[in-house]
């Protein structure tokens, strides 16, 4: 595979890189995070001015047709930023799995979203390893029946819809939406200003309208699994690498000695594991994404991969990055915080390092063939 973008890919990058660095500036970031709003709507509204917010929606819906590839390179951008915006939910736990599955009408519900006049999420996670679901569904006259609890969803307040994933009556799992005011929600704590709710479904009837693509025998749960690994590990390779450009301007002018700390061994060291972190999750994640584009039997391995260095080298480089700024990086008016729990958060979303060794390990041993007598 080719790890370059493409024209139109290195063009949208550019265009976030701009918005973002205009809209999510450290005087707006700071302004913002007093203010008690859930999400940054002026930036919000910008991205959607630019076109940003429609790149992944069906043509039929106002916007480009692209797909996961995009939708990495937008993300990776607000991670580079930590703008305070729910792009994340919108386009990775929404967007897609509609796109790709959604009826005619379902995919209607994606146009005010282009236009930066709704917000849409998705139920990823429950109590449990991740994908893991127990939440089920079953038909009920002209409808379905929703029961089970989902975590850590975002922006669930303040969505339009919630996709929620439960195994229909014993079968496959499908994907359905349904709108908050219907389901009980419970805030979560959360280590950045995205606001986390916990999803109880007691018995939440939906009409028959509420499935995704009128069911899709798992496909549309795949596509809204493989698109919230995605979307997050995108985050993590933009958190990481703007943490490091914020270290390496640091200690190119922090002196100690009378020297630069950039011109003592054991910093440059500590610099280099920083940047192969960095660099692990950029292969892993621009690998899983093109994967998952292009719907390869490989596509869950490279991106339980991908997670795995979101959750553990990552955290760890961010560490390193604090101990290298010494008391700065622990201060809430420098910008590396951000960075910290912006990392955090993607890890917790995730389900931590343990769990993605976990996937991994079930997916390579389910695809090694038995070992017989003999063998």
């Amino acid at each position: 595979m080719d790890f370059d973008l493409d024209e139109t890919q290195r063009e949208l990058r550019d265009l976030a890189a701009g918005v973002l660095g205009r809209e999510a500036s450290r005087e707006r970031l700071e302004a913002f995070e007093k203010s008690g709003a859930p999400y940054d709507a002026a930036t919000w509204k910008a991205l959607a001015q630019a076109g940003l917010l429609g790149v992944c929606l069906p043509e039929d819906a106002g916007g480009a047709g692209l797909g996961p590839v995009e939708m990495a390179v937008l993300l990776r951008e607000a991670g580079a930023h930590t703008a305070p915006v729910p792009l994340y939910a919108a386009l990775a736990l929404a967007a897609v799995p509609i796109a790709r599955h959604g009826t005619a009408a379902q995919r209607a519900l994606l146009k005010p979203l282009g236009e930066g006049g709704t917000v849409l999420t998705g139920a990823f996670r429950e109590p449990g390893p991740s994908g893991t679901v127990t939440a089920t569904a079953r038909g009920d006259g002209g409808g379905y029946v929703l029961d089970g609890v989902k975590t850590f969803v975002p922006y669930a307040a303040e969505s339009s819809r919630i996709l929620v994933p439960a195994r229909l009556d014993g079968g496959d799992v499908e994907v359905f939406l349904v709108a908050p005011d219907a389901v009980s929600l419970t805030t979560q704590p959360s280590a950045t200003t995205e606001p986390l709710s916990r999803v109880g479904l007691a018995g939440v009837r939906v009409g028959a309208d509420a499935l995704l693509g009128g069911g899709t025998g798992g496909e549309a749960w795949r596509t809204l699994r493989r698109a919230a690994v995605a979307g997050a590990v995108a985050i993590a390779s933009g958190v990481i690498d703007s943490a490091l450009r914020l270290t390496t301007d640091h200690v190119k002018t922090r002196e100690q000695f009378g020297r630069p700390l950039a011109q003592f061994q054991a910093v440059t060291m500590q610099v280099g594991d920083v940047y192969i972190a960095k660099r692990a999750v950029d292969v892993a994640m621009w690998a899983g994404v093109w994967r998952f584009a292009e719907s390869l039997p490989d596509t869950d391995e490279v991106l339980a991969v991908a997670a795995y260095n979101a959750c553990d080298p990552v955290p760890r480089a961010l560490y390193t990055c604090q101990h290298l700024h010494g008391g700065i990086g622990l201060d809430v008016t420098y910008p590396l915080h951000r960075r910290f729990a912006w990392g955090k958060q993607v890890c917790h979303l995730l389900g931590g390092a343990d769990d993605q060794l976990d996937a991994l390990g079930a997916l390579v041993g389910a695809e090694e063939p038995a070992v017989t007598a003999g063998n």
